[in-house]
This record gives structure tokens, C-alpha cells and sequence, in this order.
């Protein structure tokens, strides 16, 4: 009955009717017994009122009608409460799903950001910011003569360890680059911790392979070799898009992390990450925490896009 607000009118409705119904019966074929109206009476002289109704002869219609009229209308209150109630549980689970069906496409803060805001993205921002970039090397050699079946699971089992870690490090899942993806520390809005989560999440992510090969081996399939680059500087953020928005990351950062990522297949390691990285890591954390532990040096490196060589530091 809590759930159906026409259940509850119904009720009160049959209710009110047989209350009505039973005491049109009780006057009408009912016994009358003048002398216990009378012993009343005599009993409540000084209490005219009150002998009225205490009276058992009496039916008292206009108290009937009046205690029917309540009924209906405590009824048909709850019946309205209970249909507003209705309506606001429906339209809380309709928003539930829609935030569900957006986090299928965006990260977690991504749609509190478009949740808690009208149009929070269409701001152009410029602010500083960590990328990672993920990449399975030699998978175009992996997929050449494998059944796509098997090439589609093992992209389904790879995104899904690497998203789990972006989450798990407040990062944003950017994109999907078929074998790889883009993930951001920083945005829509930028933290105190970007660049430590980011290359915490980098090495978290390295550790998830290797039990995930571990596990492949068992299965008797190959292993995989993936490698990350990270770089942290100054990107441009907002939506673009008519009919179809699309959250677009732009700069030169990203152009940097993507060669990293790639110079990270000629390293000891394989995570790679800026100096600029490194260096906002220290300012956040301190240059003795964990996640610099284990790491190289690699001077004069060049990146296409950098007017300079630049320092990589690997680790894993």
C-alpha cells in the first residue's frame, strides 16, 4: 500500500462507506431499549451532552458523518503524500540513470562537475596539468594473426585494469587510443596532488600488468608489454562540438606526452616521465616519497615539439 497512492484513496473511500454503511444498518435493525436510555439519562442528569453520547439507542449520524469526512480526508492526504513521494522516487532513480549512462562515457569527476552545474564545461580554461599516455607496444604485430574475438578481449581486460586505476587516483579518463588511452590529473578542475596521482596511478598500472601477465601465463597467452608517459605543463581545456560535445584537452603537453610514452619503449623502464613532472612531484610530495623510488636519469633527451632536449626519468 505505501506505493500505490490509488490503493490508499481506494481504502479510505471503501472504508469511509462501509463506517457509513454499518451504521445505517445499526439504525436500522437495531433493537431500541427505551429503559437503558433512561438509566443513562437519570445517571448523567447534571451532563446532557454527554448522556447523548453515552446513549446506546442512539446512532449519532451528524458525529458518523463527521468521523467519516476525517477518514476520507487523513486518506486522500496520504494518498497525495504517497503520490508525490512516488514521483519524487521515480525522478530520483531517472537522474540515477542518467548520471549511471553518463559515467559510461565521462570520469566519475567529470560528471559531478556536469551534475552539480549548468554548462560547466563550456568555460575555456587554461591551467597546468598531468597527462598520461598508455600504450601496448608491438600490439599491431600481437593482433596480426590472432582472432579478433581474442584481440577484443584482451583490449577489454587492458582498458578495464587501466580506467580502474585512473578512477582509483581521481584522474579523468580522456580517451581510448585503440591499444592504449589518455587519462588527465587536474581536470575539469586542477588539484593539490595532480602530478603525484598521476604518476602514482602510472605505477600502480605497471603493477596491475604484471599480475595480469602472470595470470595470462598461466593461461598459456602471451604477455603483454605496455609503457606510460607522463609530462605535466599548461594545457587548454572546454568542450567542443555542436550537437555531439566532445571534453577536448589541447596544447603542446599532450603532443610531449605522447613522445614520451613512445621513448619509453627504448628505456630500462616502463614508465617515463618529464623533469617538469618530476619536479612538481617533489613540490607536492617531497623528493622522498615512494613513488620516486627506483627511478633513472636520462639527459639531453629530444622530443619533437621541445625547442630544447629535455631530461626523462624512467622507472619500473
Amino acid at each position: 500500500m505505501a506505493y500505490s497512492w490509488r490503493t490508499i484513496a481506494a481504502m479510505g473511500l471503501w472504508a469511509a462507506g462501509m463506517w457509513l454503511t454499518a451504521a445505517g444498518m445499526v439504525w436500522w435493525f437495531g433493537k431500541t431499549d427505551l429503559a437503558l436510555s433512561e438509566a443513562v439519562n437519570t445517571a448523567l442528569a447534571g451532563f446532557p451532552e454527554f448522556a447523548k453520547l453515552a446513549d446506546p439507542n442512539r446512532v449519532n449520524f451528524d458525529l458518523r458523518l463527521q468521523e467519516t469526512v476525517i477518514f476520507v480526508i487523513v486518506a486522500l492526504t496520504l494518498a497525495l503524500s504517497v503520490r508525490r513521494f512516488n514521483r519524487l522516487l521515480l525522478s530520483n532513480a531517472a537522474l540515477e540513470r542518467e548520471r549511471e549512462n553518463l559515467s559510461r562515457y565521462f570520469s566519475p569527476n567529470v560528471v559531478d562537475e556536469l551534475s552539480q552545474h549548468d554548462e560547466p564545461l563550456k568555460q575555456i580554461r587554461s591551467h597546468d596539468i598531468a597527462v598520461l599516455f598508455v600504450d601496448i607496444a608491438d600490439f599491431t604485430a600481437f593482433a596480426a594473426d590472432r582472432d579478433p574475438n581474442e584481440v577484443i578481449e584482451t583490449l577489454r581486460e587492458f582498458h578495464a585494469r587501466m580506467e580502474q586505476e585512473v578512477f582509483r587516483f581521481n584522474g579523468t579518463l580522456d580517451k581510448y587510443l585503440g591499444d592504449g588511452l589518455m587519462a588527465t590529473f587536474g581536470t575539469p578542475e586542477p588539484g593539490e596532488k595532480d602530478a603525484s596521482n598521476a604518476l602514482r596511478c602510472a605505477r600502480a598500472m605497471q603493477v596491475s600488468v604484471k599480475d595480469w601477465n602472470r595470470d595470462r601465463v598461466r593461461r598459456r597467452q602471451p604477455t603483454i608489454d605496455a609503457r606510460f608517459g607522463l609530462h605535466y605543463g599548461p594545457v587548454v581545456l572546454a568542450d567542443i562540438g555542436t550537437s555531439r560535445l566532445d571534453y577536448a584537452v589541447i596544447g603542446n603537453t599532450v603532443n610531449v606526452v605522447s613522445r614520451i610514452e613512445r621513448l619509453a619503449r627504448t628505456l630500462p623502464g616502463p614508465v617515463a616521465f618529464s623533469d617538469d613532472l618530476k619536479a612538481r612531484v617533489v613540490e607536492e610530495v617531497g623528493a622522498n616519497d615512494p613513488v620516486l623510488e627506483e627511478i633513472g636519469e636520462f639527459r639531453d633527451q629530444t622530443i619533437r615539439g621541445l625547442d630544447k632536449s629535455i631530461t626523462v626519468w624512467s622507472a619500473g
